[in-house]
């Protein structure tokens, strides 16, 4: 039987991402895993934006909000490490997962279909599509 030591939980900074925190958490208290929280982040900018500037400021946004997370886990007992990491989405999320021990990928999805998933695509699916790893997604409600 496979053991889950170690959950992935991907964070986008919204609520509906932040969905899969109580199943998770639920889930590590029964396994006793530990969590890491991971945030993708990227930057477009525009003419005349210095663009290191601008990936320093999302990535020091992205690192206080995991941390307040984090302190939020800690809190309630659970072990956890947070990290940040800058780049597509789901290569990112993936790389992640296959690089740091990671057992199980929990996340959520947004349910999007039709013209606006095509449009958008669907982290979810594409980490759901290339994961060696067990995935448990909630849908975003």
């Amino acid at each position: 039987m496979e053991t889950f030591e170690k959950i992935l939980i991907p964070l986008d900074g919204s609520s509906c991402a932040e969905n899969v925190l109580l199943p998770v958490e639920k889930l590590a208290l029964n396994l006793k895993a530990s969590l890491a929280l991971l945030r993708v982040v990227s930057v477009h900018t525009f003419p005349g934006v210095d663009p290191t500037e601008a990936e320093v400021k999302v990535v020091r946004e992205a690192e206080s909000y995991l941390q307040k997370v984090e302190d939020r886990l800690k809190a309630k007992g659970f072990k956890v490490d947070s990290h940040v990491r800058y780049g597509n989405d789901a290569e990112e999320i993936l790389e992640h997962a296959a690089q740091n021990d990671i057992d199980l990928i929990a996340m959520t999805t947004h349910g999007r279909s039709g013209v606006r998933r095509f449009l958008l695509g669907s982290v979810a699916e594409k980490v759901l599509r290339h994961s060696p790893k067990p995935i448990f997604l909630i849908r975003c409600t």
